[in-house]
């Protein structure tokens, strides 16, 4: 079974960025700008936003992190979106998920001006992205189709299915692979029988939100599998990153998998990077 390393890959990835950006510098005089939002108190999403800023400041941006950790109101994030969305040195902003309660998800992504939206979660962004003329495309499902195109998998007249129907992955992911000519299913938690459906892929792109969930008897021998998940979970008496997918099981039965940690993680993050660049040269334009 061959390793779909992300790690590599976003290596690759972040190396370009970084040339990219030096020479948009040197044509514009300035960094592209990303700031990152994160509000209330969230451990998890603390180490998140860490990693973001770290990778920003890496790869020659400029970044500004605004932490709402006890002070905050529905009104100081609409205001602070506000005068980020009229700040010229900012090209993208990212409002890390999730909220706290008695925030509107929704509500607050698309205060987000459509040119700024770094993730593409907007409901223009996501418009845009089905009319085929996305400003940004949505960070995760973008590195995923990376990891195939870095590998040479080809998409085109595949059936590939994808396990989860989010705004943040589900959905655009199957998009993306419409775009490349797959024939896409969609399965989810109402779906009757997932095993109809995964054991007739080529590809399975798995963003179910279960721990360890799936092992090889859902998959199709020679077959791709993904896994977007990302857990914590006890395994032999230690505290490990897991994903939706027992990987263990799949050496020998598929062709090709992505592990858990180092597969769609770091690709996360540098497609992120990637998309700041592009919003700021459309900011040029």
């Amino acid at each position: 079974m061959q390793v779909l390393n992300g790690k590599e890959v976003s290596q690759a990835t972040l190396e370009k960025v970084r040339e990219n950006t030096r020479r948009f510098e040197s044509q514009y005089g300035r960094k592209p700008g990303l700031a990152v939002i994160l509000v209330g108190v969230d451990p998890a999403s603390e180490v998140y936003v860490r990693n973001k800023v770290k990778t920003c400041e890496e790869t020659g941006f400029k970044s500004f992190h605004h932490a709402m950790a006890h002070d905050h109101t529905p009104k100081k994030l609409e205001d602070l979106v506000a005068k980020l969305n009229n700040d010229k040195n900012v090209d993208g902003i990212l409002l890390q998920l999730p909220l706290p309660k008695g925030y509107d998800k929704d509500y607050y992504t698309n205060l987000i001006a459509p040119k700024k939206d770094v993730d593409g979660l907007g409901f223009e962004s996501q418009g845009r992205l089905w009319a085929g003329k996305p400003n940004a495309i949505p960070c995760t499902p973008k590195g995923v189709m990376r990891i195939l195109d870095y590998y040479k998998i080809a998409c085109e007249g595949k059936s590939a299915v994808v396990i989860g129907r989010s705004e943040i992955v589900g959905k655009p992911m199957a998009q993306l692979l419409m775009n490349a000519n797959a024939t896409v299913t969609i399965c989810h938690s109402k779906t009757p029988d997932i095993n109809v459906y995964t054991k007739d892929a080529d590809i399975v792109v798995v963003a179910a939100g279960k721990a360890r969930f799936f092992g090889k008897e859902n998959f199709k021998k020679d077959s791709v599998v993904i896994d977007v998940g990302m857990h914590r979970q006890e395994i032999d008496g230690k505290t490990k990153l897991c994903g939706d997918v027992r990987y263990e099981e799949l050496d020998g039965h598929l062709a090709a998998a992505t592990p858990v940690p180092g597969g769609v993680g770091p690709m996360t993050i540098a497609m992120l990077m990637e998309n700041t660049l592009e919003l700021a040269r459309l900011h040029q334009k």
